[in-house]
């Protein structure tokens, strides 16, 4: 069960990782568009979001067990809590992204889509982090 969960472990993780750089990429492309294009495109854009989230839950169902060992030891190790601290600021960072992209859909995109630009970058350096953190723990 254990390399079931590894792999799903990983699918959720190209997924994520997949979303973030996809975001990153559809900025670039937005901003070299007509400002009212670039609006649009971007609002259409969210529709990947929905990946991202199908990420996330598999990775904390799989991350949960492959996490089952560590439970008892999680205080001595520091490395790891940081690593699932970065992941619970992960998920905060995802929901207020959520939370401001169906606010843009509703009206006032301009607004709220500048709130998300700083986030999705944030949100990738933390996802990042969070690999590298992860291949250093458990190598």
């Amino acid at each position: 069960m254990r390399d079931v969960m590894l792999v799903v472990h990983f699918i959720g993780l190209a997924m994520g990782i997949g979303t973030s750089f996809a975001f990153m990429f559809l900025g670039i492309a937005s901003a070299k568009m007509e400002k009212s294009e670039a609006l649009k495109f971007s609002i259409n854009s969210f529709a990947l979001s929905k990946m991202g989230h199908i990420c996330l839950a598999l990775l904390i169902i799989s991350g949960g067990y492959l996490m089952t060992p560590y439970w008892s030891v999680l205080s001595t190790m520091t490395l790891l809590m940081a690593k699932l601290g970065l992941v619970l600021v992960l998920i905060l960072l995802i929901v207020i992204i959520t939370m401001n992209a169906k606010k843009a859909k509703k009206g006032d995109a301009e607004t709220h889509l500048k709130k998300i630009e700083p986030l999705g970058k944030i949100s990738l350096l933390v996802g990042l982090t969070i690999i590298v953190l992860a291949v250093y723990i458990f190598h």
